[in-house]
This record gives C-alpha cells, sequence and structure tokens, in this order.
C-alpha cells in the first residue's frame, strides 16, 4: 500500500487549490447566507474541469484515478470552497455520474455523460425516501412496466440538487417478492411527463447546495432509461454509496485543513491578557486535536481510495471506519475551533461558523453515524449478528 503522491498529482492539487481559493471561495459566504445556488460556481467548475475529472477522455472527462479525483476534492475545501457546492460537485459527479459510467449502456453514457462533465447537465440521486433513510431496502417508490416503458410512483425525500437537476438517477423497486434484489434504477430527464420537484428544503447547513422531494406520479420512463439490468439497483446503490467514503470525503478533510490553517492564525493575532491566545496551552491543544483530525481522516480517505484505483473490493468495515470518524471526531473538532475563535467564531463572515455547521452533514447523510457503528459492531468476532 503506497500512499505516496506523484509530482504530477501534486501539481494538480496545487492548481486546484489555487482555483478554489481565487474563484469559488469569494462566492461561497453569500450563497450560503442567502441558500442560493451559484451558477456563476458551477460554471467555473465546468471549465475547470472539475465536475467530470474521474470519466474516460471520451466523456468529456480527464481519466483521472481515485486517488487523483480525492486530491482535488481535498484542495477544494483546504482553498475555502463552501461545503455546498462540494456537496452539489459529490451528488452530481459520482452519486449520478459514476453510477451512469457504472452500470450504464454505451448510448446512455454517450447521452449524459460529456453533459455532466461539461456542466451543462446537472446530475443527482434519488435514493432516500420520507420512511426509508438509513433502511435504503425499505424504498417505496414503484415501478411498474407500461407499454414499451415503464410508471414510476412514489416520493424521495433530502435530495441534493433536486430543484435544479437534469438528470437523475432514482430507485424504484420492480419486483416487491426479491427483497433488495427487486430494486431497479432508473434514469429519470427534467420534464418527463408525471415527474415534478415537490417542497424545496431549507436547511441548517450546506445552504449553498439545494435539497427538495422528487415527486413520480405515473412518471413516464422509457425502456432505455433502465440503468443496468432490472434488479441490479441496490448495488449500484451501494456502489455509489463507496464515493461516500472517499471522494465525498476529501472536501471534507479538505475543509478541515483550511480551518485549522484559519484557526492558527487567529490564535496567533489574537490576544488576551498581555499574550497572544497561541501561547495558552489550552488553546495549543486545541490546535493539535484538529491536526491529529486531518491527519487521521487523511490516512482513512485514501486507503479507500487506494484500494478501489486497485480494483480491491472495499472493505465496508473500512469504509465504516472513515465515515464514523470525519462525522463523529470531526464535530468535536470544529466545536473546538468555534472556541478558539470566540464570539467571533458565531459570526456568518468567518468562515468556522459555516465550517460547524456543516460537519453535521457528516454524521447524518448517506449513512448515519449509528448505521456505521453497526456495520463496525458486526465485524468483531463476537459482536452483533
Amino acid at each position: 500500500m503506497d500512499f505516496a503522491f506523484t509530482p504530477e498529482q501534486l501539481a494538480f492539487h496545487d492548481q486546484v487549490l489555487k482555483f478554489a481559493t481565487k474563484e469559488l471561495a469569494p462566492l461561497g459566504e453569500e450563497a450560503d447566507l442567502k441558500s442560493e445556488w451559484s451558477w456563476e460556481a458551477w460554471r467555473k467548475m465546468g471549465e475547470f474541469g472539475l465536475l467530470g475529472l474521474h470519466f474516460p477522455e471520451e466523456y468529456g472527462g480527464a481519466g483521472a484515478d481515485v486517488v487523483t479525483t480525492c486530491l482535488a476534492g481535498e484542495a477544494l475545501g483546504e482553498g475555502g470552497a463552501d461545503g455546498g457546492f462540494c456537496l452539489a460537485y459529490g451528488a452530481h459527479s459520482f452519486l449520478c455520474g459514476d453510477t451512469i459510467l457504472r452500470h450504464g449502456s454505451p448510448e446512455q453514457k454517450q447521452k449524459y455523460l460529456p453533459g455532466l462533465a461539461s456542466g451543462k447537465l446537472v446530475g443527482a440521486m434519488a435514493l432516500t425516501e420520507p420512511d426509508a433513510g438509513s433502511d435504503a431496502a425499505a424504498i417505496r417508490t414503484r415501478a411498474e412496466r407500461h407499454g414499451d416503458g415503464w410508471r414510476l410512483n412514489g416520493t424521495k425525500m433530502f435530495i441534493t440538487n433536486g430543484p435544479i437537476a437534469d438528470v437523475i438517477v432514482v430507485f424504484a423497486v420492480t419486483n416487491k417478492d426479491h427483497g433488495p434484489m427487486g430494486i431497479s434504477a432508473f434514469i429519470v430527464e427534467k420534464g418527463t411527463p408525471g415527474f415534478s420537484v415537490g417542497k424545496v428544503l431549507h436547511k441548517m447547513n450546506v445552504r449553498a447546495s439545494l435539497t427538495s422531494e422528487l415527486i413520480f406520479e405515473n412518471a413516464e420512463v422509457p425502456a432505455a432509461n433502465l440503468l443496468g439490468a432490472e434488479g441490479t439497483g441496490f448495488v449500484a446503490a451501494l456502489g455509489a454509496l463507496e464515493w461516500d467514503r472517499s471522494a465525498l470525503l476529501a472536501p471534507a478533510l479538505g475543509s478541515s485543513m483550511f480551518i485549522l490553517k484559519q484557526a492558527t492564525k487567529y490564535a496567533s493575532e489574537r490576544k488576551q491578557f498581555g499574550r497572544r491566545i497561541a501561547d495558552f496551552q489550552a488553546i495549543q491543544h486545541k490546535l493539535a486535536d484538529l491536526r491529529i483530525f486531518c491527519e487521521a481522516l487523511r490516512a482513512l480517505v485514501y486507503r479507500v481510495a487506494w484500494k478501489k484505483d486497485q480494483g480491491q473490493p472495499i472493505n465496508h468495515l473500512e469504509a465504516s471506519i472513515a465515515k464514523l470518524y470525519a462525522g463523529e471526531t470531526g464535530m468535536l473538532v470544529a466545536s473546538d475551533a468555534v472556541q478558539i475563535f470566540g464570539g467571533y467564531g458565531l459570526m456568518h463572515e468567518y468562515p468556522v461558523e459555516r465550517f460547524f455547521r456543516d460537519t453535521k452533514l457528516a454524521s447524518i447523510g448517506g449513512g448515519t453515524s449509528e448505521i456505521q457503528r453497526m456495520v463496525i459492531a458486526r465485524s468483531i468476532p463476537g459482536g452483533q449478528k
């Protein structure tokens, strides 16, 4: 296992870091404050080549490996890109785009991936429902054959990019008697008859990414839009969630590095009782804990990424540990970061305030901390069955 980055990878990381610092970071505060989607940020990310970075060149991508893709995500966060921008990017490129890349027919790939890579199309993945979150196998959305195609009925909830998505990978039950193996995936386009965007949801965090419910009422989906074979949707969904433990965690790692730099700078400049607060041991310990978190999370994220590049099956234990650590320990160090800033840490104009709010998502989205602990417990000999 070799975690050494090549000179080319490190150079690319620096390019993305400069891009994020100059082009994306200045847009984040206002977008978050107003809970607005930034088409300007999206356009810039597409022009830079980030949105389809790991897609093959024939589909408009750069053919980047997983480790390089994670380095790009880390650089986005380290450059101060808003958490909402990074979340929208992840849902678009990995949950939607990669699922089509891995399971789509040649015709589907050619139809959708170039537009997703350029940013002309916005992608989303619709798995979660009002009554099926952690228990993804319990989804109720149904897909029934109708004529030469399918009719979808049901409601999806908490869908990142939902209000603006042009292309959505939707999971629905096609055979209720087969349990998880009775779930199939479909590509649904904006404007499909019977498909509509429901309530747009207002969140406490990652507010620059738009989230909504999606409603399917006899939505007419062509047979050609079945993604993969019938009954393989649940496997496709699990594959998409592998990205949640690597490339989707990479921006959180980068954001932690960004906040560490911000907190260190502030502590070096802020004086109380005639001394820099960085000279107080209590503050030094908080900075040390934040640095430890960054280093440990980096090892966890890149272990999963490296295994994906090697074609090795992802161990659910390793993936769950990375996800759990990012969410649970991440909240502890995020709270310490706010504490270092004191009252200023509660002010919106200081990025540490957004960092604190955004960090909470890691313990809920893409698999709650409780689910990760269940997976980890099952891996222990004599543990939970």
